[in-house]
């Protein structure tokens, strides 16, 4: 990491922020060895006993990335009835759409895909840029969840597998981003800057998706790379042999959208290389050493011709015009906070756990 993230610090060892606190709490999040199994094995049993009357155990969300590919794999592999549920944003790589086929059809699992309204998506897409803030994958990360909760609440299903993990994500700066839950932000950015609406738009608020869902449904969200032993590079490789999985690149860049808005947009007009915290998460947890990510960070992000050709599918796709995208990036950055949104309720979240965990109250892991 970097002074990219303005608000990082150093101590007198050298140590940033984000890595002093990643290792300090990588106990509570990852389980290895026969502790992660015993975990494992008490989270999967629990889970099917609270579903046992049901047709599934669990969700899975899918999207033909390493992570999500390889837990539902492991959730199978553990015993669980899943229900893989993909969210279509409009935005597949070939890659990701044959890696989500291939693996339900290997594990002969049921799939749910939701194609999300195009227009109101590639509107409040573009009104995130339009807005200059730096996190525009916000519509593609809130449908999402959006998505996944409406699909659970048809099966009547309370537990989620997740591809979240600590071990290629406990490092993301707070100020590179915003909470994809947000939906009062993605509001006020949408009626500031789009034309369309969120007509047809899946959405839910922060106030359901961290104390309704949770807390009066008891929805659940279990982390299973974290007791798994999860090595991203050892992954990749079971997932071609076993389940004819197809590699997209780097990190998210199963979305095609994602690939060019953390590739071009963020590095060009912000300066945030998200390279720098996916490596600073593996450098944590042993997977690669501080030399060998910076040597992978002298490789560039984009070749000259794969750039010009995604920036031309990009900019039809959203309906811009290479003027649109100049004025874009010309424009001074902003930061979310400097539009509507509900921080407050993340400020609560954080007191309340904090209150709670000092009175010896303990909350659970993810929320």
């Amino acid at each position: 990491m970097n002074t990219s993230d303005y608000e990082i610090t150093f101590n007198a060892s050298g140590y940033c922020n984000h890595c002093v606190n990643a290792i300090s709490v990588m106990d509570s999040f990852v389980s290895k060895g026969k502790k992660g199994i015993d975990n494992l094995e008490r989270t999967v049993d629990g889970i099917k006993k609270r579903n046992k009357n049901r047709d599934f155990d669990a969700l899975v969300g899918l999207s033909g990335g390493v992570d999500s590919t390889y837990a539902t794999a492991m959730a199978h592999k553990a015993g669980l009835r899943l229900l893989a549920v993909h969210c279509d944003t409009g935005w597949n790589s070939e890659e990701a759409t044959h890696n989500i086929h291939s693996l339900v059809n290997t594990l002969g699992i049921d799939l749910e895909t939701i194609v999300v309204d195009w227009e109101s998506m590639r509107d409040l897409q573009a009104a995130f840029f339009r807005a200059s803030v730096p996190n525009c994958d916000i519509p593609q990360d809130h449908a999402i969840v959006a998505v996944n909760n409406l699909v659970a609440s048809k099966f009547r299903l309370k537990d989620f597998v997740s591809g979240g993990n600590f071990a290629s994500e406990s490092i993301l700066p707070g100020s590179w981003g915003h909470d994809a839950r947000d939906l009062k932000h993605i509001k006020a950015i949408s009626r500031l800057y789009g034309t369309h609406g969120l007509r047809g738009y899946p959405s839910m608020g922060m106030l359901k998706s961290y104390f309704w869902l949770p807390f009066v449904r008891g929805v659940r969200n279990y982390r299973i790379l974290n007791d798994v032993d999860y090595h991203r590079e050892q992954a990749i490789d079971t997932l071609k042999v076993d389940y004819g999985w197809k590699d997209y690149g780097g990190k998210h860049h199963e979305s095609r959208f994602t690939k060019f808005f953390q590739a071009h947009y963020l590095p060009v007009k912000f300066g945030f290389d998200k390279r720098r915290a996916h490596y600073s998460s593996l450098i944590v947890d042993g997977q690669i050493t501080r030399e060998e990510a910076l040597n992978l960070l002298t490789k560039p992000l984009y070749d000259p011709q794969s750039l010009r050709s995604d920036k031309d599918y990009f900019l039809k796709k959203l309906g811009l015009k290479h003027s649109d995208w100049e004025k874009i990036m010309a424009d001074s950055p902003q930061k979310h906070d400097e539009y509507p949104n509900e921080l407050i309720w993340h400020k609560y979240r954080t007191w309340l756990k904090e209150t709670l965990e000092k009175r010896g109250i303990r909350v659970r892991r993810n929320w």
